[in-house]
């Protein structure tokens, strides 16, 4: 466990909202700042800062908590990983090796530690002019990769043995559950262990602080799968890391080309296109496109011209303009991708291409076009219902009325139809976008889909009840000392829901400890998701004018009458049900007459 003081000291000397400033664009709003969200697409900001209570909440999407809480989710990190994440950014050091809850798991450090030991056997079995013989005149041969270029992305070569790795891993140190772990081997159903990569070119995915996170094995075979990607792990998550972005940070201020798989990155990085970067295995996610907004200032998406490339780039195309990051689209004629149009082209061929490269809607009303016979009525109108339904989900009205002239154009339809047309589409879209978020107020107001506290639909007043208490707790230290000192009455068997028995009590065990409440300290018992309940639950509060001793106590009775309730329930009495509804009508009856 690491030391209360230590944690202190690291949230005391990683200001918030310096941290959160060196990630997100942040502006001042009164005695707060405001800013996009960065863990969900937004493009009127809902993400805010309390320098003063140093926490930060997003009202889009709920996310919150302290410092800590932000860079597990930022980085993907569990709460020890980022405390020595934060502590190497103040400096401080962490003593020994703690484990959460004193539950051992294999620490983000010794991933890291561990990927490079397998990279450096990788590096040799492909250099070993016996071993590594076919894989090297694969790069070398097929690929025409340099020897310089393979160096410089670390390439090697997995033998295709089940033990070679494992013997090599164990004799460096390493256990055998954390080789599973780390996705580099696995147990097989007699109980021996197995190297996971086998007879394949290794690929190491390197972060943008120069960590070996991952692997990404090609099959030297036509074996199924062609490519094998490690899973996730403590030290990485696919879905928000792109593949070269080690080197390409350096060259992508203005533009960031978006590849689809290793060997075009490499291809591009080895002509000289150093900004080029690809997914793992996997389609473009938010997390990605959140990620490329950091970095750069448009993206040309570079995918093979196959069907499933060009679904690819359609998503893409959505998910960058979520993320507000203009678009271009390169068309590869004479070559299925990037690197063979390098090779037979050459590199000045490829950067004329990426001159001529479409925008996102070009792109798209080329493919709506190439579906319907516009030269017939019935085609021309069917192209033009999808193309003013295309630009009705259009932000800018500057970009609604040039897409609207080039469609007019285009189909040599007026431009004032096509217009209107457009208007209508918007309306028929607000309205869509409207009906939606009353279903989901309405299911919100209900505690459905409540991911953080999903026993809350089952009793919304006592949940409510919850809510309440659990603000009040967190906002005052008064409200934490009289329920811990007995004033109010209340136990945690007075709780419905499983999230307020935990926080209940977590809350509770801190304040009556010897060092007293600490909101940091709970992000090592809460998921960052809690976390963000946490501080909702405060501010929420917080904004209310009424906050004192009475709420709580109502609160606590609440919870106290819904579990009698319950129990009479469970118990088969319903006379004290039937008491207790005559009762609350009563009141309400008599509050009606005055």
């Amino acid at each position: 466990m690491i030391p209360k003081e230590i944690i202190e000291e690291i949230r005391y000397r990683c200001d918030i909202e310096d941290v959160i400033g060196s990630y997100v664009s942040l502006k001042r709003a009164g005695s707060n700042r405001n800013g996009l969200c960065p863990f969900h697409s937004e493009k009127t900001p809902s993400f805010t800062v309390f320098p003063a209570t140093k926490s930060f909440y997003c009202f889009g999407c709920g996310a919150g908590g302290d410092v800590i809480t932000f860079i597990q989710k930022m980085e993907n990190l569990d709460y020890v990983g980022a405390l020595e994440y934060l502590a190497t950014r103040a400096g401080i050091s962490i003593p020994n090796e703690p484990s959460v809850g004193g539950t051992p798991t294999v620490s983000r450090r010794r991933i890291y530690e561990m990927n490079l030991e397998a990279a450096r056997f990788f590096r040799g079995a492909l250099f070993d002019p016996e071993i590594g013989r076919d894989a090297m005149q694969y790069l070398v041969g097929e690929r025409a990769l340099s020897g310089a270029t393979i160096k410089r992305f670390g390439l090697g070569f997995a033998p295709n043995d089940f033990n070679m790795l494992v013997n090599h891993m164990r004799r460096a140190g390493f256990t055998e559950q954390e080789l599973i772990d780390g996705f580099l081997a696995k147990r097989s159903q007699h109980g021996s262990l197995f190297s996971l990569f086998r007879n394949r070119v290794m690929f190491p995915v390197i972060d943008t602080s120069g960590n070996i996170v991952a692997f990404g094995g090609r099959n030297m075979t036509d074996e199924k799968p062609k490519y094998l990607n490690s899973s996730d792990t403590p030290g990485f998550k696919k879905s928000r890391i792109l593949f070269g972005l080690n080197y390409a940070k350096e060259y992508c201020a203005e533009e960031m080309i978006l590849c689809e798989g290793y060997m075009d990155t490499i291809a591009m990085h080895a002509a000289g296109f150093g900004n080029a970067v690809a997914t793992l295995g996997t389609a473009i996610t938010p997390d990605h496109a959140r990620l490329l907004a950091r970095y750069t200032k448009r993206v040309i998406i570079n995918y093979d011209s196959d069907e499933a490339g060009q679904r690819a780039a359609d998503k893409a195309m959505k998910l960058l303009d979520e993320v507000g990051l203009p678009v271009r689209v390169l068309r590869l004629e004479g070559a299925k991708d990037a690197d063979e149009y390098i090779k037979k082209f050459g590199a000045d061929a490829f950067r004329a291409l990426l001159g001529q490269s479409s925008t996102a809607f070009d792109f798209k009303m080329a493919q709506i076009l190439a579906k319907y016979d516009v030269g017939q009525a019935e085609g021309k109108i069917r192209a033009a219902r999808e193309l003013t339904g295309l630009i009705a989900t259009t932000y800018s009205g500057v970009e609604r009325e040039l897409y609207i002239d080039a469609v007019s154009k285009r189909l040599g339809i007026s431009a004032e139809s096509i217009a209107n047309d457009v208007k209508r589409a918007r309306a028929r879209q607000a309205r869509e976008v409207a009906q939606r978020e009353s279903r989901e107020l309405q299911m919100a107001a209900r505690n459905f889909g409540d991911r953080v506290n999903p026993d809350a639909a089952k009793d919304p007043a006592a949940a409510n009840a919850e809510d309440t208490l659990l603000g009040l707790m967190l906002l005052h230290a008064e409200h934490r000392a009289a329920l811990a000192n007995g004033s109010v009455a209340l136990t945690v068997a007075d709780f419905f829901t499983d999230f307020g028995k935990r926080a209940y009590t977590a809350i509770l065990a801190a304040e009556q400890s010897e060092g007293g409440f600490d909101f940091s300290a709970m992000g090592e018992h809460f998921t960052p998701d809690e976390m963000g309940r946490f501080v909702k639950l405060r501010e929420e509060r917080a904004m209310l004018s009424a906050n004192g001793i009475e709420v709580l106590t109502s609160a606590a009775a609440t919870l106290v009458e819904r579990r009698l309730a319950r129990e009479a329930k469970a118990a088969g009495d319903w006379r004290y049900e039937i008491e207790r509804r005559r009762a609350l009508q009563a009141k309400k009856n008599n509050g009606s007459k005055k």
